[in-house]
């Protein structure tokens, strides 16, 4: 690597590091940060916040002034070209007389995806892309499936043991994994848009289905149930603290006695239609989707797991994994009809991290930044680096 290449990597780390600020604060924006170096310092820098409305790169040329005019601009994503709640960066950026700018990813929107890019190149601007590319994708991945897809991230998250178990045969109220795996969990909830279980899991364990962190996020995490004969019980934990939050699918009758008690207690009840008895999770999936639910982490238990992966709705897995063993008594992660070897789907870049004395697998069924069909192009409206905004 030459001295050039370690300092855009070094800026651009910083770069990745204001974007993440915006965890839960740019939905559904993609997150962003930008810096301004000039002479080997910064003379500017922001992240986006969707209702601060200015995108990172303003702010960071605002913040620099006149010291922009000459400075290589450093920034996660690709800036954009379109016109929407704020006008071009790449305006902004040839106005501001910003010399170089180095970017680690193109935009997966449809409505940019190269075009900021060449804007740039023809007004003079040196272009660099590619730096960091892997980090800044992990981080906007959600944005990217569903600006292609118009589907959410769907991320099937489990704790087990060794040998595969989620829970004893007869419950119980102790943790299978650390505390640090706790923690990570909870970190993924603040990430997400929407957390999704089962009823059976709501009967067994009345979980709140809360983000715990305390860390703002721009909207209230949306507790999604599956409960196809609606047997959400009113007492429930989680009914007892709905605040417009908690959304339930469900195939039985929508006007019901005990869809109206739910709905008076501020659950939303949606009916939608069968599949061999049971919700099709194809169509919860593109309902978050059309509500602008860019990432959904699936929690539930064996039996939903099952159907989920069955109907191929999982597009990453994360299993936490406890250095213990249950026994074959104990509750399977997914509970699916048997196939063989060569029909079993397989995960793609598969990753190892450790919390504490555990460890856990993550994982891909599929290349998230796949182009997407016409729901992507329905999402291409002019104005922002997400459709609709």
């Amino acid at each position: 690597m030459t001295r050039t290449e370690e300092r855009d990597a070094h800026w651009m780390g910083r770069a990745l590091e204001l974007a993440r600020r915006g965890v839960a604060l740019a939905h559904p924006n993609p997150m962003v940060g930008a810096v301004l170096v000039k002479n080997g310092r910064v003379v500017g820098e922001g992240f986006h916040a969707f209702d601060c409305r200015k995108h990172a790169e303003i702010i960071a040329i605002e913040r620099a002034g006149r010291a922009a005019r000459g400075a290589t601009l450093y920034v996660n994503l690709e800036p954009c070209c379109t016109t929407g709640r704020t006008g071009p960066c790449t305006t902004a950026i040839l106005a501001a007389g910003v010399q170089r700018v180095v970017a680690a990813m193109e935009d997966p929107n449809p409505a940019v995806a190269g075009r900021g890019f060449r804007q740039l190149r023809r007004a003079g601007v040196k272009v660099e892309a590619g730096i960091r590319r892997a980090e800044a994708q992990s981080l906007n991945e959600a944005f990217a499936r569903w600006i292609r897809t118009g589907r959410p991230l769907v991320t099937l998250k489990s704790a087990m043991t060794l040998d595969g178990r989620i829970a004893s045969p007869v419950g119980s109220v102790t943790w299978i994994t650390s505390a640090a795996s706790r923690k990570e969990v909870q970190r993924l909830r603040h990430e997400a848009d929407a957390l999704l279980t089962g009823i059976g899991t709501v009967l067994a364990d009345d979980p709140r289905m809360t983000d715990r962190t305390g860390e703002p996020r721009r909207r209230p995490l949306l507790r999604v149930i599956v409960d196809s004969r609606l047997r959400l019980p009113p007492g429930s934990k989680i009914v007892k603290s709905a605040k417009r939050d908690v959304l339930v699918f469900t195939t039985h009758q929508p006007d019901s006695p005990r869809a109206r008690r739910l709905r008076r207690a501020g659950v939303e009840v949606m009916h939608l239609r069968a599949r061999h008895g049971h919700v099709a999770l194809d169509d919860v999936v593109r309902e978050l989707g059309r509500r602008e639910i860019l990432n959904v982490l699936f929690e539930a238990g064996g039996e939903l797991n099952g159907a989920a992966l069955e109907a191929g709705i999982v597009d990453k897995v994360i299993l936490f994994y406890a250095p213990k063993f249950l026994g074959s008594g104990g509750v399977p992660v997914a509970r699916m009809r048997p196939r063989s070897l060569d029909q079993l789907p397989s995960l793609m870049n598969q990753a190892l991290l450790r919390f504490g004395p555990d460890f856990a697998l993550v994982g891909y069924f599929r290349d998230v930044f796949a182009p997407g069909g016409e729901a992507a192009r329905r999402n291409q409206v002019a104005g922002e680096r997400m459709g609709t905004l």
